[in-house]
């Protein structure tokens, strides 16, 4: 969790590492509407309406396994017209908590593959969820987000397309094309 987030607090949901046993805990949180709309403005959001996670947690040593699921209902803009642009969004995800100080000396032991999870640092006796789902929710985000309209508004705006651009990375497929057609 970065320092902001933890300073702003939208959506806390603290963990206690005692309250983890040897098994597996099941755990179920949810925004409230407030925590919605703070998160809403964090992100550049509309509006995000639902926004609820299912996560199973399973304590090793001072490291927790996270794994879980969210599902989120909000609305985004289009990067072109302003247009809001509903979305439904079910992510699953996998994380790893670690003592902020194992983190520094594993990301310089560990090269990472895909199919590794994400790490999250933590200090003290609890990992935050609600900013891990927080946090996974932005990363989930289409980052330029664009309406049916989009590309009739930037045409019209005079932005031109990769295509479009003479010289641009694309025009030798574009001169390509053009003589094959002739």
């Amino acid at each position: 969790m970065t320092d902001e987030a933890a300073k702003a607090g939208e959506f806390p949901r603290p963990v206690r590492l005692d309250t983890l046993g040897a098994g597996e805990r099941a755990i179920t949180i949810a925004a409230e509407a407030g925590e919605r709309a703070a998160l809403a403005r964090r992100f550049g959001l509309v509006s995000l309406d639902r926004l609820e996670a299912s996560i199973r947690l399973k304590r090793a040593g001072p490291a927790v396994h996270a794994e879980g699921s969210l599902h989120a209902e909000l609305v985004q803009s289009c990067v072109a017209t302003g247009d809001p642009l509903p979305l439904a969004l079910d992510e699953t995800f996998v994380l790893r908590f670690l003592p902020e100080e194992m983190v520094d000396a594993a990301t310089e032991e560990l090269e990472l593959s895909e199919e590794d999870c994400d790490t999250v640092p933590y200090t003290g006796g609890a990992i935050d969820i609600g900013e891990a789902v927080a946090e996974t929710l932005a990363l989930a985000l289409p980052p330029f987000p664009r309406g049916p309209h989009a590309d009739a508004a930037l045409r019209a705006a005079g932005v031109l397309s990769e295509g479009e651009v003479e010289g641009g990375p694309f025009a030798a497929l574009k001169g390509l094309r053009d003589r094959l057609k002739g």
